[in-house]
């Protein structure tokens, strides 16, 4: 069974209310600075989140995998992990 991960969504939903007001900026020919600012900002907010979905997939599927003492399953898990990493 997959994590829930819905707790999530009102930090994506700010995100996307930052990148609304970024496209705002930028049609209003804001000042390069204060546009770069509000992108960190998005930048920045958008790892938070990645981390934590990272920590619950670590700390549930990797983990359920592993106790399950399955070494072809685990080898895939492992592989998953380092090719989510190369991109």
């Amino acid at each position: 069974m997959h994590p829930d991960h819905k707790k999530h969504l009102p930090r994506i939903n700010r995100v996307i209310g930052q990148l609304e007001g970024i496209k705002k900026m930028i049609d209003k020919k804001r000042y390069c600075p204060d546009i770069m600012v509000q992108l960190k900002a998005v930048s920045s907010a958008v790892k938070s989140v990645e981390t934590q979905i990272l920590k619950t997939h670590l700390e549930h599927c990797i983990k359920d995998v592993f106790n399950q003492n399955n070494k072809a399953a685990q080898k895939d898990k492992i592989n998953e992990l380092l090719n989510l990493f190369k991109k």
